[in-house]
């Protein structure tokens, strides 16, 4: 084998042999194992992957007087901050940012596609598994006890709120809940929005019909932290109101009633110092040293290709761990424009 190819894991030479132990640890941001998170006291490890491993070493987000004032803002007006840019320049991390520094929790994320509703984000009821344990129950198979799962007692078993509906949960403390990528749904999703962000509370109509009939007007629903917490009278209503960010990489305008409940804030492109901090913080020391190069190389074609900085991580990972003859060649491989012809 020649030097070039020694890294190679997958030969394509269909002949079986044990190359995967070869296979390095995943990179931090690509590691769902927990390992990461226990190790830094991180929970599940999500803060690892979006603030990187190595923080301690870089603070990965530190953002201008402009960008912390909007930040602020959104904390002392309670209004949810609208972040707008382009793909890689930090949109998603500002929100894990804030809660670490600020000690509100795991992140909350409803990742938005162009068929996701309000109903969504706030909670799933499940009609028909109820119905079937109803009609288990009435032929004797969860006995005739109330409290078995097709009783009144038992309908928060089939209810699980989503990440709005959890971040809007009385607490002590807000919650940190990311609505990623809100451009990406359908012409409705952005107005219907609009109540609840006003507000902050909501109704669950399969609890409200039911409240009289419930011990003290409570049910018990799944959270979309998998934690069990007791709903009164059906209704949900925030005391602190959630520290809630938006993002869109501008791909359409949102409408002005929603702009106007939000604090804007427009990223623009990162410069050598931020990418050199967005490497540490994920790599170390040693990683943004020795790819300085690369990160220059990767600013100067961005002045004219849509490019994400998380393509510059992938390519200083395998350059480094790979240690391939041909690293420029594979870098650019990896580092391909996102907005070319198709």
């Amino acid at each position: 084998m020649t030097e070039s190819s020694e890294w190679l894991i997958y030969r394509g030479a269909g002949e079986p042999h044990e190359g995967l132990d070869r296979l390095p640890p995943p990179p931090p941001w690509r590691d769902f194992s927990g390992r990461q998170g226990r190790e830094s006291g991180a929970g599940d490890g999500s803060e690892d992957r979006r603030l990187g491993a190595n923080r301690h070493l870089a603070e990965l987000h530190r953002p201008g007087a402009e960008e912390l004032e909007m930040i602020n803002a959104a904390l002392y007006l309670r209004r949810p901050l609208l972040v707008t840019g382009s793909p890689g320049a930090g949109k998603s991390t500002l929100a894990h940012s804030v809660a670490y520094e600020l000690g509100l929790g795991n992140v909350l994320r409803w990742s938005i596609v162009s068929r996701s509703t309000l109903q969504d984000g706030l909670y799933h009821y499940d009609a028909i598994a109820r119905l079937q344990d109803v009609q288990i129950a009435a032929q004797g198979g969860f006995g005739a006890a109330a409290g078995s799962p097709g009783a009144v007692e038992g309908i928060g078993s089939y209810i699980r709120l989503g990440p709005l509906g959890t971040a809007l949960l009385p607490s002590p403390t807000p919650r940190v809940l990311l609505i990623d990528e809100l451009d990406k749904s359908d012409i409705d999703l952005p107005n219907d929005l609009l109540n609840v962000l006003e507000e902050g509370e909501f109704a669950i109509p399969e609890l409200e019909r039911v409240a009289d009939r419930l011990p003290e007007g409570e049910a018990e629903v799944l959270t979309a932290d998998g934690v069990k917490v007791r709903v009164r009278d059906g209704r949900v209503r925030c005391n602190a109101f959630p520290f809630v960010v938006l993002t869109s990489n501008g791909e359409r305008d949102f409408p002005a009633p929603l702009m106007r409940r939000c604090i804007h804030l427009e990223l623009g492109r990162p410069d050598h110092n931020r990418l050199a901090t967005f490497v540490r913080a994920h790599l170390g020391d040693e990683a943004a040293r020795s790819g300085d190069d690369l990160i220059s190389r990767f600013l100067e074609r961005s002045r004219s290709e849509l490019l994400a900085a998380d393509q510059l991580l992938n390519a200083l990972y395998l350059t480094d761990a790979a240690t391939p003859t041909s690293r420029d060649r594979l870098a650019d491989l990896l580092i391909q424009r996102l907005d070319r012809p198709r």
